[in-house]
């Protein structure tokens, strides 16, 4: 059996794109993964420069994913999936029937037919699967989940996730309107900003509770500087077992750089996790009692050698996150070669990914029909 570092190639994440530089930093952090080939950019002159600054020779570096996917057959362990969302179906599936096992950005799909479409291929094929959602890496959020599933909440009312930014309407440079990439300027059935930010926020939702979607109503807006394009939406969301959820996303909020706030309300304790303070949670119990934890105090998960990189005291942040995430991805896919399947509380599968598009998919109808919406069906 092969053993880590597991060889690995990137479709997409050049050097000028938005993450493609964390993902390389985190892949390569914990000596579990080389980055050994890849279609980093349509673009040749970006394409050659990211294959030299990153040391992938250039006998392995191609000007298409098709290219690559031909002549990379049998020579690496798994692709990873950074092109814009719009095109991760059409590769995924094509990489599937080329006998690739891979890791995906999310969203896996614009929409959820493509997603039960991933779905199925991935079972036909008995291919390794796992799609990216990076903030689950971060580990006082993990701590917080390991609390919630121990008991400590009892049960659990209400989580309410925000990630507010403010990209498309705040001004840059003395008074330059902001330059988004192309492809977060186009909507679909599901308008991009669903796909790009509030699928983490489901994501997150059901990290930490375990519960699923059942019924969602929401609100969309324009209120940017690119009034074609949705870039606010609030959603109230019924969970199963009766949790409440309090959703919103915004590319329109300004003074947040990146807002993500995470509050979870239970009948014995409530907690507050924000990603610009990541190594802190604060909690507050039924006495009135409030309690700040931090990575270095009596916690379990961040505990964990191979959460401390650099002792506590200087913050571990969002490519750290992504670093813990692909630790565990090695892990999973180690399990995969033994056994042929995986299961992880860290590591996410296509239909864990589908199920975040349905969730999506009935947002944005709901915005529409003013009306509560019931997600489809589960996939058989």
């Amino acid at each position: 059996m092969k053993t880590s570092p597991y060889k690995i190639g990137f479709i997409g994440g050049a050097i000028n794109s938005a993450v493609g530089t964390t993902h390389k930093i985190a892949s390569q952090m914990d000596n579990r993964w080389h980055l050994v080939s890849g279609c980093f950019s349509t673009h040749p002159e970006i394409n050659s420069e990211t294959a030299g600054l990153w040391g992938v020779e250039k006998s392995r570096t191609y000007p298409d994913w098709h290219d690559f996917l031909e002549k990379e057959k049998g020579r690496l362990d798994v692709i990873c999936i950074l092109t814009p969302t719009s095109s991760h179906s059409e590769i995924i599936l094509e990489a599937l029937d080329s006998g690739y096992n891979i890791i995906s950005e999310k969203t896996v799909s614009t929409n959820y037919s493509d997603a039960v479409k991933i779905v199925k291929k991935v079972k036909k094929t008995d291919r390794f699967f796992a799609a990216i959602y990076n903030y689950t890496g971060y580990p006082m959020l993990r701590e917080l989940r390991k609390m919630i599933k121990k008991g400590d909440f009892g049960r659990v009312f209400q989580i309410h996730v925000e990630m507010p930014q403010e990209g498309f309407l705040r001004y840059y440079d003395g008074g330059k309107l902001p330059e988004p990439q192309g492809w977060r300027l186009k909507d679909y059935e599901v308008p991009t900003i669903s796909l790009d930010l509030g699928v983490h926020l489901h994501h997150i939702i059901y990290f930490l509770s375990g519960e699923k979607p059942v019924e969602v109503i929401a609100d969309q807006k324009s209120f940017g500087h690119f009034r074609n394009i949705v870039d606010n939406i609030i959603c109230i969301a019924r969970y199963t077992n009766n949790v409440m959820a309090n959703i919103w996303y915004s590319k329109s909020a300004l003074g947040h750089r990146n807002g993500l706030k995470v509050r979870v309300y239970g009948e014995k304790l409530s907690a507050e996790w924000y990603q610009m303070n990541p190594e802190l949670l604060v909690t507050n119990n039924s006495n009135g009692d409030i309690m700040t934890l931090d990575r270095a105090a009596n916690v379990v998960e961040p505990k964990l050698l191979r959460y401390n990189r650099f002792k506590s005291g200087h913050p571990a942040g969002f490519i750290e996150a992504y670093a813990n995430h692909y630790f565990d991805i090695a892990d999973s896919y180690e399990q995969f070669l033994k056994s042929g399947f995986y299961k992880s509380e860290y590591v996410f599968d296509e239909k864990i990914a589908a199920e975040g598009i349905n969730m999506l998919e009935a947002i944005s109808i709901s915005t529409k029909t003013n009306i509560w919406t019931p997600l489809r069906k589960e996939m058989n």
